[in-house]
């Protein structure tokens, strides 16, 4: 720092302003000092800058996969989110789903320098005691009802899927069946209860759920079983790649969609619209959600305090061309 002092002909104090991206500076005299930098091959050490403020501004980032789209788009979101509050992220994907690996994980980005820890893991580990995590790091959990030991942001599970059941039958369908998420994830239960719950509510017959794995395939085997129920004219996917799946089944099944069956996905991918027909579906903002969390890492680390308590953010349904009212006689 001294030598690129001298060759830009500023103080050390002027260089270590330029560095940190400070606005204080005289635009001419930030170039001059950038130029000296290059010329000399200079680049700020951000671990000694870390150790001597206190902070990395780096947050971590633990998730259990990437293929599934709401995983993959509340990760952009995060990475968008801090980098706009000038963080950067370290991903540490979890390659199997059990407490070991993730106790490992937080103790990795321990290690890794992170000033706090997002979490996006669906499946239902975090809410074990033996799950310890570094200390003084604020914990963030994406997708989770652990919200009573850590700060909590999902999106309206049980809202989103209440509204994608009532949609159906207001269109005046007997009842609706559900192509459900994996058993292990809690966003799929939750979607499952509302939509259970909501039958219960207007005392319709609550049909057997069929299990899928978020997949497109598996949401066709699901459809092919419902193409064979003759009762079967409204179905609740638990996302959009299943319904896509129960789509193309009921397609191949000779089963018209939406004249003799309506379909309801949830997520809202950028390509639902480009369904055949276009998939009504429940809307998640992503965007909100990695924006909500990175909020909540924020405050956790400027007042070094933990938060408590679990952020829902609103879905809302967007009808499009895959329902309608049931067939004649069929209601």
């Amino acid at each position: 720092m001294a030598d690129v002092a001298r060759r830009a002909g500023v103080s050390s104090q002027t260089v270590s302003r330029v560095s940190n991206g400070h606005p204080g500076v005289v635009e001419a005299t930030r170039q001059q000092v950038l130029a000296a930098m290059k010329e000399l091959g200079y680049r700020p050490n951000s671990a000694a800058r870390a150790l001597k403020r206190g902070e990395f501004r780096t947050i971590g980032i633990i998730l259990f996969t990437l293929s599934t789209t709401g995983n993959v788009r509340t990760l952009e979101a995060i990475a968008t989110s801090a980098a706009r509050e000038g963080y950067a992220t370290t991903l540490l994907p979890v390659a199997v789903p059990t407490q070991d690996e993730v106790r490992g994980a937080f103790t990795r980005l321990g290690e890794l320098a992170v000033d706090a820890i997002i979490v996006i893991m669906e499946v239902h580990l975090l809410d074990a005691a033996t799950v310890s995590l570094p200390p003084n790091v604020g914990v963030v959990v994406a997708d989770s009802d652990a919200g009573d030991r850590y700060s909590v942001v999902d999106t309206d599970q049980m809202g989103g899927a209440t509204e994608a059941v009532r949609h159906l039958l207001d269109l005046g369908h007997a009842t609706v069946w559900h192509v459900a998420g994996p058993q292990e994830s809690y966003a799929a239960q939750r979607r499952t209860d509302a939509w259970r719950a909501e039958l219960e509510r207007a005392g319709r017959e609550v049909p057997p759920p069929l299990r899928g794995d978020w997949s497109a395939e598996s949401g066709y085997q699901a459809g092919l079983r419902l193409a064979r129920e003759p009762g079967c004219t409204a179905v609740f996917a638990a996302n959009d790649q299943m319904a896509l799946g129960v789509l193309r089944a009921l397609h191949d099944s000779g089963r018209k969609v939406p004249d003799q069956v309506s379909v309801v996905g949830f997520d809202d991918i950028p390509d639902a619209g480009s369904f055949i027909p276009p998939l009504t579906t429940v809307h998640q903002d992503f965007a909100e959600v990695g924006r909500r969390c990175v909020e909540s890492a924020l405050r956790q680390i400027r007042t070094e305090q933990e938060e408590h308590g679990t952020t829902l953010v609103p879905t809302r349904m967007v009808v499009r061309k895959s329902t309608a009212p049931p067939p004649a006689g069929a209601g």
